[in-house]
């Protein structure tokens, strides 16, 4: 239903089942409704479908106040996203966590945007007492009120975002929230800085964020600083890359048309110990490899991936027999199409127009030489 926007219906069905033990341990899956709805800008029902959560004992966790909390406020409901988050402050927040940080600053900076810094300060001032539990020697009073252009206003946004992270006990989870949060926005310089304090207050940045790190650089295309995340970096902090870190890399390489540096990394993670290729890290290679045209080193690595039991989605297979299609290579097309049929897959139509045209082309040479016999 929610794919297909039936978003009315979707919303009545939950109603009619709240009271019912389908609700009761879902909250991942009711989560998940309320994002597709205020995705699609009906913020107002993904907050009935949060009240009714609360009402049924299918409690809320931090995940539904974040996802609400960024619906509420894009949709311009900020009267009741303050509600929302005052509501926080004796369920969620009781222990004063760092990781609130987040959902707190999405209201925040709706405030800011909207002209109302002053309500944003006060609000501020709720959070660092009520909220994170700071100690009184931790309230800074920030002095905003030369905020007035837009400019000044990123400024006021830049104290308050400080304020959060200093305002409370200091501790690596507000610190980790926060620079997750700036990375995932693509504010990496402000992110750099959250980095650098983490580290003057005496704690090691966190795995999490140097995933966010590296992701932020490959999603704006600056890899190689991407790549001295890990390779310089972490090797100074004595911090160690997995295969999900890896994986973001090696599919920052591969959109940047560097499949071939993407896959020297085979190497260096089957050095490491505990962190081995999966699954996804050979679907990434093999994409890459075919988007820069490269078939024959994909399909080696196809095979690669089907030795170590690794079952390729079916548009890899696509992929790559286009490609070898594309090359004349009817052989290792035909081969890996017998494959995926073992597989119990089928490739979709278009690669098997490429394979029979290539099949009719080869014929069509076969005839022209046999004329010249």
């Amino acid at each position: 239903m929610v794919k297909e926007s039936k978003l009315d219906a979707a919303h009545h069905l939950f109603l009619e089942h709240s009271y019912g033990w389908e609700v009761k341990s879902r909250v991942r899956s009711l989560n998940m409704l309320m994002d597709v709805l205020c995705q699609h800008n009906r913020s107002d029902l993904a907050l009935q479908v949060f009240q009714e959560m609360d009402y049924q004992g299918c409690y809320p966790d931090r995940d539904s106040y974040r996802i609400l909390m960024k619906g509420l406020c894009n949709d311009r409901r900020l009267n009741e996203a303050t509600h929302l988050l005052y509501s926080m402050f004796w369920r969620i927040s009781q222990k004063g966590s760092g990781e609130d940080i987040v959902i707190y600053r999405i209201l925040l900076d709706s405030l800011c945007d909207n002209g109302q810094v002053e309500q944003a300060l006060e609000i501020l001032s709720k959070i660092l007492r009520k909220g994170l539990k700071a100690p009184k020697r931790c309230r800074h009073h920030l002095d905003i009120s030369q905020c007035n252009s837009g400019e000044d206003i990123e400024k006021a946004k830049h104290l308050i975002n400080e304020a959060l992270v200093r305002g409370a006990v200091p501790n690596l989870c507000s610190y980790t929230a926060m620079a997750i949060d700036l990375y995932n926005e693509g504010n990496i310089s402000q992110a750099n800085k959250v980095v650098d304090e983490t580290r003057d207050r005496g704690f090691r940045p966190s795995l999490l964020t140097y995933e966010a790190k590296v992701a932020a650089f490959c999603k704006e295309g600056r890899v190689h600083e991407a790549v001295d995340v890990i390779e310089v970096e972490m090797v100074e902090a004595n911090c160690v890359p997995n295969v999900r870190l890896y994986n973001i890399l090696l599919e920052g390489l591969c959109n940047a048309g560097k499949s071939r540096t993407a896959v020297g990394y085979l190497k260096k993670m089957a050095k490491q110990v505990g962190c081995v290729a999966n699954e996804e890290t050979y679907c990434i290679l093999v994409h890459g490899r075919c988007q820069d045209g490269r078939f024959i080193e994909a399909s080696s690595l196809l095979e690669e991936m089907l030795i170590k039991s690794y079952r390729p989605p079916v548009n890899i297979f696509n992929m790559l027999i286009s490609g070898l299609c594309s090359m004349g290579r009817q052989y290792e097309a035909t081969m890996w199409l017998e494959e995926i049929i073992s597989l119990g897959k089928s490739p979709e139509l278009s690669v098997w127009n490429s394979l029979v045209a290539l099949a009719c082309c080869n014929l069509s040479d076969i005839d022209i030489s046999l004329t010249d016999i």
